[in-house]
């Protein structure tokens, strides 16, 4: 028995090999979930939706842009008949120091960040309220609650306080409607994004930061989004569940 057998899910931002998104699918798939992931580029969605085994879709979407997050909604209700999960995963991030943020750097992180979480979000709302049952699942960051990470910058830090505002303003506003909306604070993973950027001196840095003394993987996080897209949390909605080896402890 999965814990979400019969379901159906959109995690966004999920082509990547070995980032969050593509191992919350992978465990979602385990789990008796049917997944559509969603992504930038058609044809690595396609790729990573394969990878998951037979009854998974790809989808183009660019969550920036509200018609392309409407179309991909309507493209799965099509080919599963309902939309059980959404997480919203896209994410970007740029190290880059107060004074160096142009408004174009931003325009570009809040508006996959903060943006696409609410577009994704606004294009199954309705469909969730009809059918009085639907979960979202929200990438913050432990640098939205610590004011900056080892990568982001300060507009990064921005998009994802953003996150866990926008997250609780929606749970409270569609708990009505059976729907129920959460955040998850990952610390420090070791994913693609952070695969190459660290000196040996900065991972040591890090690592003593961490009571568990050692990285998050991208299936610790994934784990915490199935415990929230389950009847495992059944009860448990505008909360924000920190994955960060006990980094932040608050």
């Amino acid at each position: 028995m999965g814990l979400l057998d019969g379901q159906t899910a959109i995690i966004t931002g999920a082509a990547s090999p070995r980032g969050l998104g593509k191992a919350t699918a992978r465990l979602f798939a385990e789990h008796g979930c049917r997944v559509a992931i969603l992504d930038l580029d058609l044809g690595q969605a396609e790729e990573a939706a394969a990878d998951l085994g037979d009854g998974h879709i790809g989808l183009a979407c660019d969550v920036t842009r509200r018609a392309d997050c409407d179309a991909a909604a309507a493209t799965v209700i099509e080919a599963f008949g309902q939309i059980d999960i959404v997480v919203n995963n896209a994410g970007i991030t740029q190290p880059l120091k107060i004074m160096d943020i142009r408004h174009e750097n931003y325009d570009a992180v809040l508006d996959v960040n903060l943006l696409g979480t609410l577009h994704m979000s606004q294009a199954v709302i309705p469909h969730m309220r009809g059918r009085k049952s639907g979960k979202l699942v929200n990438m913050s960051s432990v640098s939205a609650q610590r004011g900056g990470g080892i990568f982001g910058g300060p507009h990064y830090s921005a998009a994802k306080a953003g996150v866990l505002g926008l997250t609780k303003a929606m749970a409270r506003e569609l708990a009505p409607d059976g729907i129920r909306a959460n955040a998850i604070c990952p610390g420090f993973i070791a994913t693609d994004i952070t695969q190459g950027k660290l000196t040996p001196e900065m991972k040591e840095q890090i690592l003593a930061g961490i009571p568990m003394g050692r990285a998050g993987e991208a299936s610790d996080v994934a784990g915490c989004a199935l415990f929230l897209a389950s009847d495992l949390s059944a009860y448990v909605t505008g909360s924000e569940v920190d994955v960060n080896g006990g980094s932040l402890i608050h």
